[in-house]
C-alpha cells in the first residue's frame, strides 16, 4: 500500500464529465487536513490496511503553539480527503510508457479503497472522498508545504 500524505490547507476533488453528462461535480472538499492520495498492490491485506489508517491518524503534523509538529489530525480538527490513485505503482524501468502490473486489480483495490475509508472514519475524523475509478481533477493548497511518502508492504512468511 502506498500514500502520498499532503498537509493541505484547502483541498477539492471535481468529477469530470462522461460523455452524458455536462459540467463537473464536487466529489469531496475540505478544508486543514490531510489530502491522501492511495494506490494498493496485490499483497495488500487488511494488515497493511489498517496498520496505514492508524499510522495516518497518529502523525503529528500540525504545529503547537511553539511551532513544533506536536499535533495529529483530530487535534487540530483536520480532515481527510482521500483519493485512489492506482499510478502510484507505475513501473517507468523501461521504455517510455509506465507499466502499472504492480497496481491491484480495480475490483481488488475498490475493496480495499472502501475497507481503508471506512477504517478512516472509525477515528471519528471527517472523511470526503474522490469517486473510485473516475476521471477527476484534484485542486490543493499544499500546507508548509508537508508531503510524506508511506508505504506499507505486506509481511512475507519465512520458510
Amino acid at each position: 500500500m502506498r500514500i502520498l500524505l499532503q498537509r493541505v490547507s484547502k483541498a477539492e476533488v471535481r468529477i469530470r464529465p462522461n460523455a452524458l453528462e455536462t459540467g463537473s461535480r464536487v466529489s469531496g472538499r475540505i478544508q486543514s487536513g490531510y489530502l491522501l492520495l492511495v494506490g494498493f498492490t496485490h499483497t495488500d491485506t487488511d494488515a497493511e490496511i489498517r496498520w496505514m489508517a492508524d499510522k495516518i491518524v497518529g502523525l503529528r503534523l500540525f504545529a503547537d503553539t511553539d511551532g513544533k509538529l506536536n499535533h495529529d489530525i483530530a487535534e487540530s480538527a483536520g480532515a481527510l480527503l482521500v483519493v485512489s490513485q492506482f499510478t502510484l505503482y507505475a513501473d517507468v524501468r523501461k521504455g517510455k510508457r509506465p507499466s502499472f502490473v504492480d497496481a491491484a486489480r480495480p475490483e481488488t483495490a475498490l475493496t480495499l479503497y472502501n475497507q481503508f475509508v471506512t477504517l478512516l472514519r472509525q477515528h471519528q475524523i471527517v472523511v470526503q472522498t474522490g469517486e473510485f475509478g473516475a476521471t477527476m481533477d484534484v485542486e490543493l493548497v499544499n500546507d508548509g508545504p508537508v508531503t510524506i511518502w508511506l508505504e506499507r508492504e505486506a509481511a512475507i512468511a519465512s520458510v
